[in-house]
């Protein structure tokens, strides 16, 4: 990125920017390209970024492009009063669609260039009605299994990787439905902390205790192996035939893909098939379905669509159990967690309770009062060298 952007060109187009940035590049890059003067076509499901650098969104949803001016909050507002006025019509073309149907059934012939022209529009009318797909039925709900007192204790935890100290003497007791995000610049050591959780790392010392009732769910783009030869309803089945969600309904595979943006016509595809984006939203619903009561996501926001994040965090939000997030994601931070683990590097993390926007605000205002009083030092300083020198 930083060579496409040393070159000052016309036009930028980015793909995803902020994937894998943390909140410092993230603001940097935001301040660069609020400056630029040149044109930018960038794809990204950052949603404050978009808040930030854009002024026209251009949204493709089921094969056709809407465009919308303003920022992502404008295109919201805008969005669900197309999706009004679409559910509306939706609803007039449904009605229609019975009363030609009981006509049809009738048994209507096109004896007339009339009634032929008629039957052509039924034809029409029924394509529009069935291949019509309502978002508003996407949601999760599965049943989980209990959660008992105890999640995660770590107590005098250190690790670290030749002469580089992730975590130093670290304590944490992890409890029953809290909601913990983690973040922090690259490289201190956040998926590392997650893979202490989930038992794929030791600590050098220390222990890490795991609740006996725990049951993780461990989502991270590292752990993505898919066999691309394998159908994506087979690769579900291996969790079993059906999911029982929270209110006691059975649901078939098939139904769980349709309920996760996948089309009955692609369930007996091979994986290979799948965009990334799609591999991670499979994979997700996998995790989802072996009904966990302790998740673990490592930037779960990264190249998953504005639905599926939609349907992620109205599941996280009804969620009972325990959810421990790494993201730079400042509009999922916000959503998803009340305490707050920020990794300063060199086994430094601190403790935060409050939401992610709380926190940063609150930092930038430190940052300025730090710079305020250094800028005054330096001042006083170059006034008492300039009165010695004069003496």
């Amino acid at each position: 990125m930083a060579q496409v952007l040393i070159e000052t060109p016309d036009l930028l187009i980015l793909d995803e920017p902020t994937n894998h940035l943390d909140y410092q590049s993230i603001r940097w890059l935001e301040n660069y390209l609020n400056r630029f003067k040149g044109a930018i076509l960038l794809v990204t499901h950052d949603r404050y970024f978009l808040d930030q650098v854009t002024n026209h969104i251009v949204e493709l949803d089921n094969g056709h492009l809407y465009r919308y001016a303003g920022n992502y909050e404008s295109f919201m507002e805008a969005k669900a009063i197309r999706l009004e006025n679409a559910a509306r019509e939706v609803e007039k073309n449904q009605n229609l669609y019975r009363r030609e149907l009981a006509w049809m059934r009738r048994g209507a012939k096109a004896r007339s260039t009339k009634q032929k022209a008629r039957k052509d529009r039924f034809e029409e009318l029924r394509e529009t009605v069935e291949t019509k797909r309502d978002t508003d039925t996407l949601e999760l709900d599965f049943n989980t299994s209990r959660l008992g007192k105890d999640v995660f204790i770590l107590e005098h935890v250190n690790k670290s990787f030749s002469d580089k100290v992730i975590l130093h003497d670290f304590q944490l007791i992890v409890q029953p439905g809290e909601r913990i995000g983690i973040t922090g610049q690259n490289g201190t050591g956040k998926s590392t902390l997650l893979n202490l959780f989930a038992g794929e790392l030791k600590p050098d010392s220390g222990t890490v205790t795991v609740g006996q009732t725990v049951r993780i769910g461990y989502y991270t783009q590292h752990n993505l192996k898919l066999d691309d030869d394998a159908r994506i309803i087979t690769y579900l089945q291996e969790i079993g035939s059906e999911v029982e969600t929270a209110a006691g309904e059975k649901l078939s595979v098939s139904a769980m893909l349709e309920r996760f943006l996948f089309k009955p016509e692609t369930h007996g595809k091979k994986i290979s098939a799948l965009s990334g984006g799609e591999k991670r939203r499979l994979f997700l619903l996998k995790i989802l379905m072996t009904r966990p009561n302790v998740l673990l996501l490592d930037e779960p926001t990264n190249d998953l669509d504005t639905e599926t994040l939609t349907v992620l965090e109205d599941y996280l939000e009804s969620f009972n159990g325990t959810v421990i997030t790494v993201s730079h994601d400042r509009y999922f931070l916000d959503k998803m967690a009340r305490k707050l683990l920020i990794f300063k590097g060199n086994g430094i993390i601190e403790t935060y309770f409050g939401d992610y926007s709380t926190f940063l605000s609150e930092q930038e205002e430190r940052s300025k009062l730090t710079t305020k009083k250094r800028n005054s030092t330096c001042s006083k300083a170059g006034n008492k060298g300039k009165s010695e020198a004069d003496v």
